[in-house]
């Protein structure tokens, strides 16, 4: 071996090509991996002023970064790009890293999780693929951020592995046709059906309401509770009763639901569509020498687009 190594690991793997580096009587483990499960000393023993393998988690952390900058080579298996984000994401909340990233918490980020989701669903609905790509990394930016946060939790921490493999179980758990031995389920909404009754049982829920996310957009809102009611066979006379706007909105949305229609995806396009003619007509008006700002109601209704 001619110069010090420094071979990455993921977990307790190490690339391929290093297996035989590491029969050398000189390897050390670096300070973010666990010596123990290499079975060598930690880095802290090294000798001063000689050459060794120096096995880390990343080559950021301080004595293979050190070691690199001083000519070391480096052994590394690539790293799939969604453990890489995890990783960038570590260091940007880890002591030396981002000072903004350092002092977030799950409430500070909401805003920036809820902007992300509609600006994600502006790229769906604009059909958008470069946008789509870029948002939808915009959204896992703020999944690996929470949990990350998460980690650092005094009394109930867990990781992005945790979430991970709660997501594993719950995908395996709620599709036992392909997963076990149940019977297949002929039709999405038969599926639909069949993963409320799975959450129904594994979350010991004692409403048809439990688990309807409060927060959520009032039409969306209407609307799974339109949805929740219908699958119970409540009837539509039961829905709130009377005049006010409120009340007629609610029923709208509720009744559309059932239907099949998305009460929130159908009033967005709508109202999208209206700030879109109003667009037209306002460029129309200024193509006609008259500044939209001046427009009253007849105005408007001569620059307005057809259809």
């Amino acid at each position: 071996m001619t110069g010090s190594v420094v071979v990455v690991a993921h977990g307790a793997t190490v690339p391929a090509a290093a297996v035989g580096l590491l029969r050398s009587s000189a390897v050390y483990a670096a300070s973010d991996v666990d010596a123990s499960v290499f079975g060598v000393p930690p880095v802290t023993e090294a000798p001063v002023g000689r050459e060794f393998v120096l096995i880390a988690g990343s080559v950021r952390e301080p004595t293979a970064a050190a070691l690199i900058a001083a000519g070391a080579s480096v052994v590394a298996a690539p790293v799939p790009p969604l453990l890489e984000a995890a990783e960038v994401m570590d260091t940007l909340r880890s002591p030396g890293g981002c000072p903004w990233d350092a002092v977030q918490t799950h409430e500070s980020l909401r805003q920036y999780l809820v902007e992300e989701t509609y600006e994600l669903l502006d790229a769906i609905e604009e059909n958008d693929r470069e946008a789509l790509r870029e948002e939808l990394g915009d959204v896992l930016l703020q999944v690996l951020f929470h949990a990350r946060v998460a980690a650092e939790d005094a009394v109930d921490p867990f990781t992005i592995d945790d979430v991970s493999r709660a997501l594993v179980a719950k995908l395996v758990g709620r599709h036992p046709a392909i997963f076990a031995d149940a019977d297949h389920v002929a039709t999405a909404e038969r599926q639909e059906l069949k993963w409320e009754e799975l959450k129904q049982a594994e979350k010991q829920r004692r409403s048809i309401v439990d688990g309807v996310a409060l927060g959520q957009p009032a039409a969306a809102l209407a609307g799974k509770l339109g949805q929740r009611s219908g699958r119970a066979g409540i009837p539509l006379d039961l829905f709130p009763a009377g005049s006010a706007a409120a009340a007629q909105l609610f029923r709208i949305a509720a009744t559309a639901r059932r239907a099949g229609i998305d009460p929130e995806g159908e009033l967005r396009a709508v109202a999208k569509k209206f700030a879109a003619d109003i667009r037209a007509a306002e460029r129309a008006a200024r193509e006609a020498g008259v500044e939209p700002s001046t427009l009253e109601a007849d105005g408007w209704r001569k620059f307005w687009p057809a259809g």
